[in-house]
């Protein structure tokens, strides 16, 4: 679009980063577009419905990884409490996993931040007029690493085990026996192919599948 030229009505932005200088410098460059406004930047991923609600944007643009809360989670509680507001996928970790979560969370779109800004403020165009957009080599990885193997309860039990906590502690922490826990993690283990539930925790995490 020219940019001499100005649209009636602009695009309404939520921005949601956690590195201050990323946040700037995108909400500076998205405002250099005639039809772009940056109605709001946070810097948690607790904060993204609050401002939301608040705001009321057209096309919610988040991180994956922020405090507080990711930017899947986040995107699934803006598809129930702010179901007109787009969300579109930015994050420099362009795994499979984290693209066919971000699709089941109701993201209309997945892109990294290697692009450049003509490309991310076409691809809010595009959200915004109802288009999914994703990033074609993602795609065409996530179509080649098939889904999450993982169930959500392995996913939890994996999650719950991160600090170190003992099967007692995962067991009291998800409301489980403690052999369900070592059930669950044992298969959590067999199906990343590694040795232990740390490595099984690592793996799963570079899959983007937690």
């Amino acid at each position: 679009m020219p940019r001499d030229h100005h649209p009636a009505r602009s695009i309404r932005v939520l921005l949601a980063e956690d590195q201050g200088m990323m946040r700037g410098a995108l909400a500076l460059l998205l405002g250099m577009e005639p039809d772009i406004e940056v109605v709001a930047q946070v810097g948690a991923g607790d904060a993204i419905v609050d401002a939301a609600l608040v705001h009321r944007p057209d096309v919610a643009l988040l991180d994956i990884e922020l405090p507080g809360r990711s930017g899947l989670e986040a995107a699934a509680d803006l598809r129930a409490q702010a179901p007109g507001c787009r969300v579109l996928i930015l994050t420099t970790f362009g795994r499979p996993g984290y693209l066919r979560r971000a699709m089941d969370a109701g993201a209309a779109g997945f892109l990294v931040k290697d692009g450049p800004v003509e490309e991310l403020a076409g691809a809010i165009r595009r959200v915004l007029t109802g288009e999914t957009v994703v990033d074609p080599a993602l795609a065409a990885a996530a179509l080649s690493a098939g889904p999450n193997p993982l169930t959500a309860r392995e996913r939890d039990v994996l999650e719950a085990a991160a600090d170190g906590a003992t099967v007692a502690d995962v067991a009291a922490r998800l409301h489980l026996s403690e052999s369900t826990v070592r059930n669950h993690l044992s298969a959590a283990i067999g199906k990343t192919g590694t040795r232990n539930r740390m490595e099984a925790l690592r793996e799963a995490r570079h899959q983007g599948w937690l």
